[in-house]
């Protein structure tokens, strides 16, 4: 990295910002043996600042943020104010007598605090938004990937090897399998615990059924391992994993210890083993003290992940307190992603003139839930307001973000940004687009959606009634015109949410 580059204007405006800010707080707001601290300090103010926008730039603190990680950023900040701070407590107690090192110490802690949480924020964000990163090859074209039939195992390996599944699966895991899979075919494959790298060196196509006996929980590279075994399946082949479910997790832990104590220890371990591996800044913390082992996963993220990397559910059966997974090859996976799951999402939904943008929205469904949405549906009917029933997606703390609106917040973004507008029918995913008739959707696409959707002056119940809402509010739009439709709209709309309680679903 060059030694001279041209800083960034706007990071060095706001370390300047932050500069000015501690000098005011400090000096205005502490108390001090001085009337006139202003004057007193103002050339080691000076002074400091031109030491602090020097040192700054020689630690490259002023290039851009998205070409630095979020430790280095942190650690040449650190550096910055260690080097401030000593170099001015020597001149002070060498040269300057009368200038107080507690005001040096107030205005340095000052400063790192808030640059600290400026950086995290914007971290934060990034890691929040952006949260795709490609860590595998595209997948392989597949040429002739019909499984390669072999000799069934001989008795005495059969006999072992339901051994092997007894002795680490225990309970009814072996009857289970034998119902569901041929353990006697030279075409299943049964491990405990192998890495994807190990996986990528079996021959192609050999497998038709492939079985995880470990449980995910205690593996990494989940998706990478879905991944190869993917392709190592022939054409329908079957994959089977367990893993132990956040709901069963839950259960077990308050049930294990007295009442008090059981929600304190479920709090430490939920923060440990769900959290931390999902946050950014304790992701690598975690994974260096754990590496790994007895994470806790939801059933959406299992589930999920697996239609991401081209299988479908066939079957789900909770044997004993795992939740065992039959699932079939049908595919190839999508692009190989890494996917980080901020609180942030960006959500392709169909515009004016059938344009796709990204919808801004905060976090309210487990990882993965964009992969389930058509075997939600499948396995759900619809519910009053056109929503999934009993949609296992959404999270505890979403249910409740959603019923005030406040996973909304961010589609002012998208209102600021002209994609969107106040009142006007929501912007929709591809497969909810694919239910609407054929004569809406035409219709839809004539303008922008917006953040007000006349579902809430009309409260329509099934899909049928809001799809009658939808047609009829575009129908005025084109008739009346859309201000005053709009402007019509959005005061029944207030009127329902402040006198009639209208609630999201």
């Amino acid at each position: 990295m060059k030694i001279f580059y041209k800083p960034t204007a706007f990071y060095l405006i706001v370390d300047l910002f932050i500069l000015f800010l501690s000098y005011y707080v400090v000096l205005d707001w502490f108390p001090l043996t001085t009337d006139t601290p202003f004057e007193k300090y103002s050339i080691p103010i000076l002074l400091y600042t031109l030491a602090w926008i020097l040192v700054s730039y020689l630690f490259n603190r002023y290039r851009a943020l998205s070409k630095h990680s979020y430790f280095k950023r942190v650690l040449s900040l650190f550096y910055t104010c260690l080097i401030l701070f000593v170099g001015f407590w020597l001149i002070l107690h060498n040269l300057f007598k009368p200038y107080s090192g507690y005001v040096l110490l107030t205005i340095t802690a000052g400063v790192f605090v808030v640059n600290y949480i400026f950086t995290s924020i914007y971290y934060a964000y990034r890691f929040a938004v952006e949260y795709n990163e490609v860590t595998l090859d595209e997948p392989k074209a597949r040429v002739n990937a019909k499984v390669k039939p072999t000799a069934a195992i001989d008795d005495k390996s059969y006999e072992q090897l339901c051994s092997v599944i007894q002795n680490h699966s225990k309970g009814c895991v072996l009857e289970f399998l034998q119902m569901n899979a041929n353990l006697k075919s030279g075409n299943t494959k049964v491990f405990i615990n192998t890495g994807h790298e190990d996986i990528m060196l079996y021959p192609n196509y050999q497998y038709s059924t492939i079985i995880q006996l470990e449980r995910l929980n205690n593996m990494r590279k989940i998706s990478q391992k879905f991944s190869v075994i993917n392709e190592k399946l022939a054409d329908d082949g079957i994959f089977i994993c367990c893993f132990e479910s956040k709901s069963t997790r839950k259960m077990q832990m308050l049930k294990k210890y007295p009442l008090g104590l059981n929600y304190i220890f479920y709090s430490i371990d939920f923060f440990y083993t769900r959290i931390m591996p999902k946050v950014f800044i304790t992701r690598n913390l975690y994974y260096a003290m754990s590496h790994g082992k007895n994470r806790i996963l939801s059933k959406t993220e299992v589930l999920g992940r697996l239609y991401c990397f081209g299988f479908e559910v066939v079957k789900e059966r909770k044997v004993d307190h795992l939740n065992y997974v039959i699932a079939r090859r049908i595919k190839q996976p999508e692009k190989a992603y890494k996917r980080i799951y901020g609180p942030l999402i960006r959500l392709k939904r169909y515009g004016k003139n059938r344009k796709m943008f990204e919808v801004y929205k905060m976090r309210t469904m487990h990882p993965y839930s964009e992969y389930l949405q058509a075997y939600i549906h499948k396995k759900n009917s619809l519910k009053e307001g056109g929503k999934f029933n009993k949609d296992i997606r959404v999270t505890s703390v979403g249910g409740f973000m959603r019923r005030y609106w406040i996973d909304e917040l961010p589609m002012i973004l998208n209102l600021l940004k002209g994609d969107m507008k106040l009142v006007g029918v929501r912007p929709l995913s591809a497969h909810y687009f694919s239910l609407y008739s054929k004569e809406l959707q035409e219709l839809r696409t004539k303008f922008r959606p917006g953040l007000l959707p006349p579902f809430y002056a009309d409260m329509p119940k099934t899909l049928d009634d809001i799809q009658l809402s939808e047609m009829n509010y575009l129908q005025a739009c084109e008739k009346d015109g859309v201000v005053i439709t709009d402007i019509k709209y959005l005061f029944k709309i207030m009127k329902n949410i402040f006198f009639k309680r209208a609630r999201s679903a």
